[in-house]
């Protein structure tokens, strides 16, 4: 049994609330931080009772000496950061500290800059090797479980993995004329950002939503999806053997796109401050404010999602063509865990990175992303815990 940290209280650390309670063998403890204690206490009032001890605390996830005090205090065997991006690195530099095992579920990014790479995080090996402590990078769905099913691939089907696409889409319908499915200012900072892919080990930049494809999804169907820049590329390049091409696809409807243009063009996307009687706002920091949030927006959504990796390369000098994917329900996520399924697909891989840390099966010193692991307990872990897999050997590609 482990004790966790679990920083955050959003839509996605209410999942890994809940799938820690369940998982109570693994969980003994967790103490759940944020600068709002009063959605922890919250989180803390709705699952009390079980075999897990909940306690909660006030933290600045911004501040590394609050970070720090807490952890000596509380002494957990790992934190598990489901706050914001930006907040990474602080609640890394206190792990080191305190030489205390972590995991996140997004890579570091500069709160005044859409810059999405790994290479502030990277820059942690050395030393979270020479204090004893792992870093498991990334651990959500994507970044994360495409990282999984791609080393699985790998590791059962393929000698060489040439071209990776990963495709990620949700059906789900919410009811709002716009709204995100996880944090405002991710999403958008995510979505309006230039597109990118790796090809022949060189990133190949393109307009935002400028490449477009149309993917018949099982138990979906038919999506508009678009190429994006997605963290994961830049790891699974390194990590999977043969790449050539790798490739994220994400779909959205033509209405969310028109509302997005219409905020773009009147500059409410944007990151640079301005000046509003007398205060600097940041407009998308405005405008995430006044969106709805998306941990509102379990008991509104139905309809499933369906994310997956495309795999194609050689087995023994043939060609092989493989797809693995899951599909989630919106409505049976929030019948579970009163989160939608967007919230679900990060926290549950959340919660089992942790527990395969806390097994002692994704534990040696170092940062490390996810398909840098064995596969295999992380995918029979999938199956148990709430998000089973597909797999297909006979795919329709992209184009």
């Amino acid at each position: 049994m482990g004790r966790a940290l679990i920083i955050g209280a959003g839509g996605v650390a209410s999942v890994v609330v809940h799938k820690c309670v369940q998982n109570w063998e693994v969980f003994e403890e967790i103490c759940i931080a944020s600068r709002t204690k009063s959605k922890c206490d919250a989180l803390k009032e709705k699952l009390d009772g079980g075999k897990t001890k909940i306690t909660t605390a006030k933290v600045d996830a911004d501040n590394v000496d609050e970070l720090i005090a807490l952890i000596n205090d509380y002494k957990p065997d790992i934190v598990i950061n489901v706050a914001l991006p930006y907040q990474d690195l602080t609640i890394m530099d206190a792990c080191l500290a305190t030489k205390t095992h972590y995991l996140d579920t997004a890579n570091y990014e500069p709160l005044d800059t859409a810059k999405f790479e790994y290479s502030w995080q990277w820059a942690y090996r050395e030393r979270f090797e020479k204090a004893g402590i792992t870093a498991i990078l990334g651990c959500g769905f994507d970044p994360g479980v495409t990282g999984v099913f791609s080393a699985y691939a790998l590791k059962h089907y393929f000698d060489e993995i040439h071209y990776i696409d990963i495709l990620d889409a949700n059906a789900g319908d919410h009811g709002y004329p716009f709204a995100t499915n996880f944090n405002p200012e991710i999403n958008i900072r995510e979505v309006t950002a230039k597109g990118s892919y790796i090809e022949n080990g060189e990133w190949i930049e393109t307009e935002p939503m400028e490449i477009k494809r149309v993917y018949n999804f099982p138990e979906i169907g038919d999506k508009d999806m678009y190429l994006l820049h997605h963290e994961e590329l830049e790891s699974l390049a390194l990590n999977i053997t043969g790449i050539k091409r790798i490739r994220f696809f994400m779909t959205f409807s033509q209405n969310y796109l028109t509302h997005l243009k219409v905020l773009e063009n009147v500059g409410m996307t944007s990151i640079e401050p301005i000046e509003y009687e007398g205060q600097q706002i940041v407009p998308l920091q405005f405008l995430k404010a006044i969106l709805p949030d998306p941990a509102s927006l379990g008991p509104r959504t139905k309809g499933k999602t369906n994310i997956g990796c495309i795999c194609q390369g050689v087995k023994d000098g043939k060609p092989v063509q493989y797809y693995v994917y899951n599909v989630c329900d919106h409505e049976e996520c929030y019948k579970e865990v009163g989160s939608q399924a967007i919230s679900y697909t990060t926290g549950v891989p959340a919660m089992i990175g942790a527990m395969m840390l806390l097994q002692g099966k994704w534990k040696k010193p170092g940062v490390y992303n996810v398909e840098e692991f064995d596969p295999d307990p992380f995918m029979e872990a999938l199956n148990k815990w709430g998000l089973p897999w597909k797999e297909s050997f006979a795919p329709d590609l992209v184009e």
